[in-house]
């Protein structure tokens, strides 16, 4: 089905477009074809079909320049009859285009045959395609707390907020972990000061979120009746099980809790808060707004766009230019699910089969309850998604304002609004920009068996390029997602990017921790983990579709600026042929710059620099799992670095080798190594 844009408000009531046959393809350039009442240009099949579209033209228009085509649904509907014979270019001028429902890219709009499908933007025009609404009417709601209100559509409660271009923050209340005792079934005020929560209004609405060591978990609250805080299930339970939980992080000192979602939480500048039955928004505004001026928006779609064909009939050739995509917000926390936060926008979700009877003591540091559910952690749905296409390009896009992951290539079935995944080859992402996100920027790949172990050849991700890209300012609510994440997937190559202002990782490659490795890992046989004990989790003979990953040439910066676990570039499991060569590496608050993690392996470290942190390699000695080899075969050769260790398991007898690398006396850095510094990012003969 094609999806509408606001201001069609008759969009699904369009006529049906009969299948009128192009002329030959060799019809001269000025000839026409009627295409259900529109007259569109046809050229001969070297030269592209021209559809136009404006937001000040009309769906009565012929799509041409004089007279193009008002929404995105018309445009797409006249490039499913073109496509089958020619290359088709839709241009979009400068301006706003709304969406009142998510895009449903197919098979049907790509290029057919071997044309091309090209959505780009008009010669100095810079289009946005967006999920939101301008929110405007400002009145003063309390002059003393300077907290302003407007009037918003009933019903609509989204999680995020911009105003001026920026963030903002949900209502929110930093609240110590000493002031509760964490039970299974929620929690129990210890400190009277916090008694006031049991007479908020809207209880049902507020959200319990708790970092800890790598993880951002969510829970929301049932009800609070004097003392005890009650949670919503299967949330809470299963934010209780695992490893770095709310019960029990990995580290107390660093773990932070916040209550979140009411209006008596509404205190600092720049804070915000929604009445979805009243249809009020309060915002209280930071120095040097004018409510009067500012822009301000508020989010009415979870994503903007899925595009996925079958694994029989992929999307093929179809590209984004110069186009930006703004304004979602995933909704899936705000339920009783919660958000039980696994690693980088992995999840646990559903009822778990065996759940312990006292999670806090028998499953906060793994169980085999948790290890069933490993194979079957859902990942956040990206705000434009791609699956089963091969030849899906993205070339000076802007990523903005998105309340998720930006842009998800090849992700699980749940991640894809399509219902398929995985399957994505040849997709590249060239020369744009991500920027102000509450979610990581890009994730590639899946997390479940048939991602690392595909039963068919098509559903395997591969080739994927993400280059000379500009990444900044993401993952600021969803902040244990790394800025750009690859799971399972082969020769993958992520190559002169600028990647900044990340609370967790710069960039994650790999999944699984060994355990999907040929051999499996001797670590997860243990009792506490009992992995391979559990139903439906095998040792594979064969390797996982991980592999000849090349990360190169990137700057990588201001990352890790809330969590310690991780590094700014960071490893796990099985990759034959991985490259990670001549990244410039720096300001990193956790001071690990590369960091290989459990059953890491065959990966080369070549001539990185990194600047006050260190290289680090984990072999799960912890635990008395020393004698098992899954962390082997890693060398670091040629780097440079001034800060850190060179620390982990570095020895003969995992076959993890040091070799040549050197430290540096402050910024002293040798000729070679300042070639590699300015050599990193976005390559300036390449920048528009």
């Amino acid at each position: 089905m094609l999806l509408g844009c606001a201001g069609a408000a008759n969009a699904q009531q369009l006529p049906p477009m009969p299948d009128i046959p192009l002329p030959p393809r060799n019809s001269g350039p000025d000839t026409h074809a009627a295409f259900g009442g529109i007259t569109l240009p046809v050229a001969p099949a070297a030269v592209p079909v021209a559809i136009a579209i404006s937001p000040a033209g009309s769906d009565d228009g012929d799509g041409s320049i004089a007279h193009p085509f008002r929404t995105l649904e018309r445009a797409q509907q006249a490039v499913r009859r073109a496509n089958r014979t020619h290359s088709v270019t839709v241009t979009l001028a400068e301006g706003l285009y709304p969406l009142t429902v998510p895009l449903r890219f197919g098979a049907e709009d790509g290029g057919q045959d071997g044309n091309v499908v090209r959505w780009q933007a008009a010669p100095g025009a810079h289009p946005r395609i967006s999920g939101g609404s301008a929110v405007t009417g400002w009145t003063l709601a309390d002059r003393a707390r300077d907290i302003w209100v407007a009037d918003v559509p009933r019903g609509l409660d989204p999680r995020h907020f911009w105003v001026d271009g920026r963030m903002a923050q949900r209502a929110q209340v930093q609240i110590p972990r000493k002031a509760v005792e964490i039970t299974a079934t929620g929690m129990k005020i210890i400190d009277p000061a916090w008694g006031f929560l049991a007479g908020l209004p809207d209880q049902s609405r507020i959200e319990v979120e708790h970092t800890g060591f790598f993880t951002d978990r969510r829970a929301m609250v049932a009800s609070i009746e004097g003392d005890t805080i009650r949670m919503q299930q299967p949330g809470w339970r299963n934010n209780l099980i695992g490893y770095d939980t709310l019960g029990r992080p990995v580290s107390v000192a660093s773990a932070r809790m916040f209550l979140i979602n009411a209006l008596a939480f509404l205190r600092e500048a720049g804070q915000w808060y929604v009445d979805p039955a009243a249809g009020k928004l309060y915002y209280k505004p930071r120095a040097g707004e004018n409510m009067s001026r500012t822009e301000a928006v508020l989010p009415r779609l979870e994503s903007l766009a899925s595009i996925a064909g079958s694994y029989d009939r992929p999307v093929a050739d179809l590209q984004f230019s110069g186009i930006a995509f703004g304004y979602t917000s995933w909704l899936g926390p705000s339920s009783a699910e919660g958000y039980a936060s696994q690693q980088s926008g992995a999840y646990l979700a559903g009822v778990v089969p065996g759940y312990p009877a006292d999670p806090l003591r028998d499953c906060s540091w793994g169980c085999w309850a948790f290890e069933t559910m490993r194979n079957r952690w859902r990942q956040q749905p990206a705000a434009v998604q791609v699956a089963a296409a091969v030849r899906v390009t993205f070339d000076h896009a802007e990523f903005a304002h998105l309340g998720q992951i930006a842009l998800g290539i090849g992700n699980n079935p749940d991640a894809n609004a399509s219902g398929i995944g995985f399957g994505a080859a040849g997709v590249e992402v060239r020369h744009s920009r991500f920027r102000d996100l509450s979610g990581g920027a890009i994730m590639v790949g899946g997390i479940t068996p048939d991602a690392h172990h595909p039963p068919r050849a098509e559903m395997g991700v591969r080739n994927v390029v993400i280059a000379d890209n500009r990444i900044e300012n993401v993952s600021q609510d969803f902040k244990e997602q790394a800025a750009v994440l690859v799971t399972y997937a082969a020769g993958t190559i992520i190559e002169h990017n600028d990647v900044s202002g990340a609370p967790y990782d710069g960039i994650d490659i790999g999944w699984g921790w060994g355990v999907n490795d040929p051999g499996g890992s001797g670590a997860y046989r243990s009792r506490t983990r009992g992995y391979y004990d559990q139903p439906g989790n095998i040792v594979y003979d064969t390797p996982t579709i991980l592999r000849d990953t090349v990360v190169r040439g990137n700057r990588v910066h201001r990352v890790k600026t809330w969590f310690e676990d991780g590094g700014a570039i960071y490893h796990l499991s099985a990759d034959p042929g991985a490259l990670i060569a001549e990244n410039y590496v720096y300001d990193v608050p956790g001071a690990i710059g590369l960091y290989l993690d459990e059953g890491s392996r065959y990966t080369l470290l070549r001539q990185n620099v990194i600047d006050g942190a260190g290289i680090w390699l984990n072999a799960n000695t912890m635990d008395g799992y020393l004698p098992h080899r899954t962390t082997i075969e890693n060398r670091a050769t040629g780097n440079w670095y001034n800060g850190g260790k060179l620390g982990g398991s570095w020895d003969a007898y995992m076959d993890n080798r040091l070799d040549g690398n050197v430290l540096v006396g402050g910024a002293a850095w040798p000729q070679a190594a300042r070639a590699v510094i300015d050599a990193a990012g976005v390559r300036k003969e390449l920048a528009k």
